[in-house]
């Protein structure tokens, strides 16, 4: 890693790799254009950067202004952002995913005033409510097909084109060079760098204010944990932007370490791009694990005989060179011997599907299931997860990268306490450091606290939501459940989770429904049980599964019944439900559950742009169904 004694803001990040670590001419970015891949050197970056902030100090925009951006990941986010960042305005990220609703909000609780705006589908959005943001000055569309778009009539903000932003912005750059210049180099640590609007679980979405201070300090001692992580790594982004772990975790790393960024063209193509690309990195939620592992063992087991028994050798021998390894040990000659073979014949098949070089992968947004990430152990690929939230810029804790205690989420990252608080006392039980570090050290669970320089500067234009959320001792209420284990911070469920049955006994859905998320038949599980005598649960199956088990066409998926009520698929996944049922106590077990045809989607309002379901909207909206679901347990007793 870099010196980094210079390095104060986000607009530093960038500016330092091209004094310290490589040349200008140096690919910093890589995206695919007409179906090639394109090399975007640091010259080009910083010259469109500029360009960009020329542009605005034109037409007026000045410190703390806020600037909006809507669009897929790309390198237009990145010269935007660091046009608008070295000329001290707030970047404001909208999830591309949020209905029209929810923009209007955002753009007008930010003061928004400019965007940019990623495609035709974006643009529609933004110009039907362009009228109702008050504040909102330009339109800037960053695709050439955005003149084929009707505009509505009396549009009151200016279309400019991202193309003309830049070609204006380079014309009169050398008039704002020197300005550009010192407003950069007077940027405090303590200004706002960006507003992040939070997804709104439990209610109106609330910006938080993220300082220089918070993302480079949270960026400086990420990578002070990862020393692994090298000049010449190369990153594939596919998390979007908008949100803080993509943005701390890939971006800003990129632009302190000096590694090169590539970004996906779509979740859908992830698969072909990592092949092309062949990262060495990557940021990923669990979620993209669970269906690696669940596709490797059904590619390894599907046919049975001595292919599915070579495979599941492999896997056997993997874990027992892996726990070798963690119990500091070194594996005997056979055992390695073994492991060679294991490698050859099955883990080098798998890791060719990922690119071939992946050094680790950062895992972030949710828990990551104990045994995927064996499974990726046993592989040879580390997996390495942290935890954090939007208000906390967002690392808190951070795996070491040589430490692996699965099921748990990193140790404590240098300069911030965390603690556990009772639920009820509301006592203080323990305050960890990273150098309080003790790596047998264990507690009871209780709310995840913590204070220092990740935390928040507050949430915008709120301040009793503020004074809620940060205590008078500066505590910042997670509202996460968790505990220390083997010193690392090990995670449970969300506060506002937890689900307390009839007779008093908490339960935490999250660990339970990955218990439940083994099975290869269930793609996402949903439990019920609050104030009831005993838990159901909504599961989606693994549609590709059923369709494999059953035969139906994909217009079986289109049919207006919110449930499947077919008895040999609800059979066919009951034998899984009763299999890992087992692993759990007798309170915490399934005893009926419905299936749903189709997953909990954004545009249903089911889930947030993070992927986490909204608990409160879903059980309202199949109140009814969850009524008649206990009925028939009671009846059917």
């Amino acid at each position: 890693m870099p010196s980094s004694d210079k390095i104060s803001t986000v607009p530093s990040l960038l500016r330092n790799v091209v004094e310290s670590i490589h040349s200008p001419e140096s690919t910093f970015l890589v995206h695919k254009k007409a179906d090639q891949w394109e090399n975007i050197s640091f010259k080009t970056t910083l010259e469109n950067a500029d360009a960009v902030s020329a542009f605005f100090l034109d037409k007026g925009i000045t410190k703390g202004d806020r600037m909006g951006l809507m669009i897929e990941n790309g390198a237009d986010y990145i010269f935007y952002d660091q046009g608008i960042q070295q000329i001290n305005t707030v970047n404001v990220s909208i999830y591309p995913t949020l209905s029209e609703h929810e923009v209007e909000y955002i753009i007008n609780d930010s003061g928004m005033k400019a965007i940019l705006v990623g495609n035709t589908f974006l643009f529609k959005k933004i110009l039907k409510i362009a009228n109702n943001c008050r504040q909102l000055q330009y339109i800037i569309p960053a695709f050439p097909e955005y003149g084929k778009v009707p505009l509505p009539a009396g549009l009151k903000a200016e279309i400019i084109s991202f193309e003309e932003v830049l070609q204006t912005g380079k014309r009169k750059f050398a008039h704002f060079s020197q300005e550009i210049t010192n407003i950069r180099n007077a940027i405090k640590t303590s200004d706002i760098s960006s507003l992040i609007y939070t997804s709104g679980t439990t209610g109106t979405p609330k910006g938080v204010m993220l300082s220089h201070n918070n993302f480079v300090e949270n960026v400086k001692v990420c990578l002070d944990q990862m020393k692994v992580i090298e000049k010449n790594d190369v990153f594939l982004s596919f998390l979007p932007l908008s949100h803080v772990f993509e943005r701390t975790g890939t971006y800003h790393v990129c632009c302190m370490a000096g590694c090169t960024m590539a970004f996906a063209q779509s979740l859908e193509l992830l698969a072909k791009n990592m092949a092309e690309v062949r990262p060495t990195v990557m940021n990923c939620v669990p979620r993209l694990l669970e269906r690696i592992h669940d596709k490797a063992f059904k590619s390894g087991t599907a046919d049975g005989g001595m292919k599915a028994k070579i495979f599941l050798w492999a896997m056997e021998t993997g874990k027992n060179y892996r726990q070798k390894l963690e119990a500091g040990k070194t594996p005997g000659l056979l055992l390695s011997t073994e492991k060679m073979i294991a490698e050859k014949l099955v883990f080098s098949k798998i890791k060719e599907k990922t690119g071939g070089r992946l050094k680790f992968l950062i895992s972030g947004g949710a828990a990551l299931p104990k045994n995927v990430g064996e499974f990726f152990g046993n592989l040879g690929i580390k997996v390495c997860e942290g935890f954090g939230l939007t208000e906390t810029s967002p690392v808190m804790t951070f795996s070491e990268a040589d430490r692996q205690v699965y099921g748990t989420v990193g140790r404590v990252i240098p300069g911030i306490e965390v603690g556990i608080q009772n639920i009820e006392t509301k006592e203080i039980i323990n305050i960890q450091t990273h150098d309080t570090f003790d790596e047998n050290f264990e507690c009871p669970e209780g709310e995840i606290i913590v204070r220092g320089h990740c935390v928040m500067q507050g949430y915008f234009n709120k301040p009793a939501e503020t004074a809620e959320a940060i205590d008078k001792d500066d505590w910042f209420h997670t509202g996460d459940i968790g505990r220390f284990y083997k010193g690392y911070l090990q995670i449970t469920d969300r506060l506002k989770n937890m689900i307390v049955n009839a007779y008093g006994k908490n339960v935490y859905p999250t660990p339970v429904e990955n218990i439940y998320l083994k099975s290869l038949k269930i793609e996402q599980i949903f439990l019920i049980g609050d104030k009831r005598e005993y838990l159901t649960a909504i599961i989606i199956p693994n549609r590709e599964g059923m369709q494999e088990k059953f035969g139906m066409p994909n217009e079986f998926f289109d049919a207006p019944e919110v449930f499947i009520t077919d008895p040999e698929i609800i059979e066919w996944i009951s034998q899984d439900i009763k299999l890992f049922s087992k692993e759990l106590a007798k309170f915490e077990r399934i005893k009926n559950f419905m299936v749903k045809r189709n997953p909990f989607s954004m545009e249903e309002g089911e889930i947030t742009p993070t992927m986490k379901i909204k608990r409160k909207v879903v059980e309202k909206k199949y109140a009814e169904s969850i009524t008649e679901m206990y009925t028939a347990s009671v009846e059917a007793d």
